[in-house]
């Protein structure tokens, strides 16, 4: 990449792993830059935020990332941490899911919305006769050439309805914290509705993929793509932080407006100064419900398309036990909660079991989750209110006796973006707009995917389309 005579500054808003990303990206590229990162917190990592206390390692946010492809794990690399990754453990793989109240182990060979071995699948009781037979029928389905559908559509039509409520939903609501009916099977799971287009059946899509791919879907859920780090996943973010620029980073630094200047220049208004400060470009590098307000009085219709990108919230309370309070040992990674069981909780990651060094010897670190879209209220109720519920769950579902030894709540208050019906048009429509604003660009997991890698690969392609704007206009 071609370099300017003249350094120019940059910045970045938001220090989550896409911000944090991006401003790598930018140093990695150009360090000549005079690059300043802005975080409103007093940390950075965003998601990334791993907490430990009494022996346990208990990640607040984000404890994983898949590594079918490449953007998380080339960073870990770049950044000096790629030899600390951890895979999930082998011996213990396997979720459960509530059925009538009892938990029975998901299908192997069946990955989020198609069947990739039907055996497994046949001989599981995690469905009924009559829901096995519907899914016999799934290659006999024909495509579908009409309007946009949601999750909920797809996975019914092609599934049928009760596999949709006992398998596909309790696993997409774990990733999204949504509700299946206003989620967009297009922009939530983009593959399987090209295997329908393609092979105009899932199942034939699965078996074609896993001749090409053997090692990587010889198993439905795929655990052994699913990694994490050794010291935790803000590890990743004290690492990349290391990297840039000391006098970069602005920390609990709230800024309040982001406004173009007649000299194409971009006017930052924050905390730390009155009169606010000059850049060159700018990456949004913050969720939707805090974008738009930054923007609005300069770019009001980019402000408009963010406010359409919807966010969920949702309440994490990890709790440490003893291991002789479980009746018998916990030989999975954790269960999942179809909506249609009427609990209190969406589901509960066995930290212990996935990873080693998550619990101390002869102890069990459980994750659990509560709120999303359809609880919404969790997120506002007190501690003590959110452990008991926690508490009570596991009690009736694992059938733990007593108290916990530890236990940690954390809110994340409009963190995970809603890919409604219509969003791969929203998305579309916000890429335009940007194209009018030269020096700004947005980045973030309410865009093109909500995994760890997909945040990461959105800040450096932020940062990659800013430099090479500024750069040629500059030459």
């Amino acid at each position: 990449m071609t370099t300017s005579k003249h350094p120019f500054r940059l910045a970045v808003i938001g220090g989550g792993i896409s911000g944090l990303a991006a401003a790598h990206r930018i140093v990695e590229l150009y360090p000549r830059a005079e690059l300043t990162l802005f975080e409103s917190s007093h940390r950075l990592g965003g998601s990334l935020h791993t907490y430990r206390n009494q022996g346990y390692t208990i990640e607040r946010g984000a404890d994983s990332f898949i590594t079918n492809v490449p953007w998380a794990s080339d960073l870990c690399d770049r950044v000096g941490c790629g030899d600390q990754l951890l895979p999930t453990n082998p011996h213990h793989r396997g979720v459960y899911v509530v059925r009538r109240g009892k938990l029975v182990m998901l299908p192997d060979g069946f990955q989020m919305l198609a069947p990739s071995r039907m055996w497994p699948i046949l001989t599981s009781n995690a469905l009924s006769c009559c829901s096995k037979l519907r899914l016999l029928c799934e290659p006999f389905i024909p495509r579908h050439t009409g309007p946009e559908e949601t999750l909920e559509e797809f996975a019914s039509r092609r599934l049928g309805r009760k596999t949709f409520e006992q398998l596909v939903e309790p696993l997409a609501g774990g990733i999204y914290t949504g509700d299946a009916r206003k989620l967009s099977a297009a922009a939530t799971m983009p593959q399987f509705i090209e295997m329908e287009k393609t092979w105009g059946s899932l199942a034939r899509g699965m078996k074609k993929r896993r001749t090409e791919h053997r090692d990587n879907t010889s198993t439905g859920a795929r655990y052994s793509l699913f990694v994490t780090l050794r010291d935790g996943m803000e590890s990743l973010a004290t690492a990349i932080a290391g990297r840039l620029p000391r006098q970069s980073l602005q920390l609990g630094t709230r800024v309040r407006r982001v406004q173009r200047q007649a000299d194409g220049n971009w006017k930052i208004e924050h905390d730390a100064a009155e009169t606010g400060e000059s850049f060159r470009g700018v990456i949004l590098a913050v969720g939707t419900p805090q974008a738009a307000p930054l923007v609005e009085s300069t770019a009001d219709q980019l402000s408009q398309e963010l406010q359409k990108v919807e966010a969920a919230s949702s309440v994490v309370v990890a709790l440490g036990y003893r291991s002789e309070q479980f009746r018998s040992p916990l030989d999975c990674f954790g269960l999942v909660v179809p909506r249609a069981e009427r609990r209190r909780i969406l589901a509960a990651s066995f930290s212990s079991v996935k990873f080693p060094g998550r619990a101390p010897d002869n102890c069990v670190l459980i994750r659990v989750f509560l709120g999303g879209v359809l609880q919404p209220n969790w997120v506002d109720q007190d501690d003590e209110i959110l452990t008991n519920v926690a508490r009570e769950e596991l009690a009736e579902l694992l059938s733990v006796q007593g108290p916990p030894v530890l236990h940690d709540v954390t809110r994340w208050h409009g963190a995970m973006p809603q890919y409604h019906v219509g969003h791969l048009e929203t998305v579309g429509r916000i890429e335009q707009v940007l194209q009018q604003l030269p020096g700004l660009q947005l980045a973030g997991n309410a865009y093109q995917g909500v995994g760890i890698p997909s945040a990461i690969h959105s800040g450096e392609q932020a940062a990659e389309r800013l430099l090479q704007a500024d750069l040629r206009q500059h030459d």
